[in-house]
């Protein structure tokens, strides 16, 4: 009895393997499309919803005028503003102009039989002082009474915007993330020399921005030293805490840093706004990380002689602390898994 091979193909048996192989792809494609129009979607949700929340709500804002013109002012003003300002009251427009400069209040208004005063700080934020006077322009309209307004803590004529303290979230980013890069490959063997390339790029990086500021834009007429301290205990405050999950936690770790610092931290920083323009939870949020913290500190030591900016400054000393923390531990498990494959091969000899 002779054996015979069959060569017929079995479509049963050999065509699944192609089929499944040719599904593969497919799957992978589909899978993959699917999850990168999810996180396209959950970034632009990230960038736009701050910009699209954003507005008055709650402002602390003084009012000072007898208790009848102050009543009749403040039931127009929840009116038109409903949730907009937090109002209290001051005896004066010196008590008023006094608790804009220590930034106990954004702005304020004072009323009186010549008509309704605006009390704002542009340094402070354009967008919310532009809210309070138009505020009362509108008020003003609607009582039939004249307006006028007093900026007591202006920006510069030379950016009358903010534009340049108001740009500096995106750089600030780039200098807590790539300088890690660049000094872990260049001192690869040297944790005390990555460090001090670190330290020192945070001095260096705080003088340039603030000569930008100074000479280039003309956003700060003054504090040049105060603004180059506060841009480099930001950048530092970015740069010790990604090197130290670096050493800790490797290249994942530096990984998930850098993007909640460049996808959290710089939408809900609230630079070029202030916080006080955020959304409420959006903004207190964005002050714990370091854009949003050095923002402020920035901005308190550039137009308001450090006031309101000790919060922001213990917050970005703490993440140097931490990240230093973390780079110390990630630099004895290092050194323990070394000399736990060192022993071993020391016993064998």
């Amino acid at each position: 009895m002779t054996a015979t091979l069959d060569l017929v193909p079995d479509p049963a048996t050999d065509e699944a393997p192609a089929t499944r192989t040719a599904r593969r792809p497919l799957a992978t494609l589909v899978g993959m499309t699917v999850a990168l129009g999810a996180v396209l979607a959950v970034l632009l949700a990230i960038f736009i919803l701050p910009s699209l929340k954003s507005g008055p709500r709650d402002l602390p804002v003084g009012l000072v005028g007898s208790s009848q013109e102050t009543a009749r002012f403040e039931e127009a003003l929840t009116a038109a503003a409903p949730d907009a300002y937090d109002v209290r009251h001051l005896p004066t427009q010196d008590a008023l102009e006094r608790a804009v400069e220590d930034r106990e209040v954004v702005g304020g208004f004072v009323v009186d039989p010549q008509g309704v005063h605006s009390v704002v700080a542009s340094a402070g934020g354009a967008s919310i002082a532009q809210t309070v006077t138009a505020t009362a322009q509108g008020l003003g309209t609607a009582l039939g009474v004249p307006v006028s307004t007093s900026d007591v803590v202006p920006l510069p004529t030379s950016d009358p915007s903010g534009i340049g303290i108001g740009g500096l979230a995106f750089p600030l980013v780039f200098g807590g993330i790539v300088p890690v890069v660049a000094f872990r490959t260049a001192f690869a063997r040297s944790n005390t020399w990555k460090l001090v390339g670190l330290l020192t790029f945070s001095v260096v990086g705080g003088l340039v921005v603030a000569a930008v500021l100074r000479f280039a834009f003309g956003s700060i007429e003054s504090a040049f030293l105060p603004v180059a301290g506060a841009m480099a205990l930001g950048i530092a405050a970015m740069a010790f805490p990604l090197t130290g999950l670096q050493e800790a936690f490797g290249g994942k770790g530096f990984t998930a840093g850098a993007m909640t610092m460049m996808f959290l931290g710089n939408p809900f920083a609230g630079i070029a706004t202030t916080s006080a323009w955020l959304p409420a939870g959006l903004g207190t949020f964005g002050q714990i990380l370091p854009p949003g913290a050095t923002g402020t500190l920035v901005r308190s030591v550039a137009y308001f002689g450090g006031t309101g900016g000790l919060t922001a400054g213990l917050t970005l000393g703490g993440w140097v602390v931490v990240g230093l923390v973390i780079h110390t531990v990630g630099t004895r498990r290092a050194a323990r898994a070394t000399a736990a494959t060192t022993t071993p091969a020391i016993a064998v000899a």
